[in-house]
């Protein structure tokens, strides 16, 4: 019991360290995604060199194999005709002989073929992937150019909404606001206190000019009684009469 629960932690730290190091390493990808693709790329470009020159060595093999299956009918040819010439001789122990390893050079040249025939086989499969596999390269090469550039475009919005979003002052521009508010309230104001303090003076001047008028009238008025005073006709009582002649 007390073994299997060291064991158990054990695997259990084992476990934590190896999914936080690849936590780290996704992250670390994640920041550098360019220097992620070209080991991708440089990674598949070692397996295409690879498998380039395991293609080379089957198309070598296949080359070995036509030159063998050409040598081995060249000697089959060659040993029918001796065959013909000791059976004209009539040495059938040659013949014997002869044929025997004809009959063998049969046998190594079906082999031959059979594997010459798997050989194509496969070298036109390797082919085939080979040439496959030279467009995956390239076609990772461009997905690097396309997706940097999207990455870029990515990262420059990004900016440009982190801008904009440090523009956004709206507490600033509502004080801002409540500034030009109280400035045109107080500003309202003034123009009342204009308006209220022009027509008590107006009020005022406009009395004076009353009370100038009413005393330029009364003043008129006496002077006007005082000539219509001297003017007046003495009393009847106080004028002497002058008296009538006898006729």
């Amino acid at each position: 019991m007390s073994a299997t629960k060291p064991a158990g932690a054990f695997s259990r730290l084992r476990s934590l360290i190896k999914g936080w190091f690849s936590t780290w390493v996704r992250d670390r990808e994640l920041e550098s995604p360019e220097a992620i693709y070209e080991q991708a790329i440089k990674g598949r470009m070692k397996q295409y060199r690879e498998l380039k020159d395991a293609v080379a060595g089957i198309l070598f093999m296949r080359s070995k194999l036509d030159g063998e299956i050409a040598e081995r009918r060249a000697e089959i040819a060659r040993l029918h005709d001796e065959i013909k010439r000791a059976l004209a001789r009539g040495d059938e122990d040659s013949c014997l002989t002869l044929i025997a390893h004809k009959q063998a050079l049969f046998e190594d040249l079906e082999r031959a073929e059979k594997e010459l025939t798997a050989v194509k086989t496969q070298a036109d499969e390797a082919k085939a992937n080979l040439v496959r596999f030279r467009e995956e390269i390239r076609s990772l090469v461009r997905e690097k150019g396309r997706m940097l550039a999207t990455l870029a475009n990515a990262k420059a919005r990004r900016r440009l909404q982190s801008a904009m979003e440090g523009l956004s002052v709206e507490a600033e521009m509502d004080a801002l606001e409540g500034v030009r508010e109280q400035i045109e309230r107080m500003n309202a104001e003034g123009e009342l206190d204009r308006e209220m303090g022009g027509d008590n003076l107006r009020a005022t001047i406009r009395g004076f000019r009353d009370q100038a008028r009413r005393d330029a009238a009364r003043s008129e008025l006496s002077e006007l009684k005082r000539e219509m005073a001297s003017r007046i006709l003495p009393v009847a009582g106080d004028v002497a009469v002058s008296p009538v002649p006898a006729s």
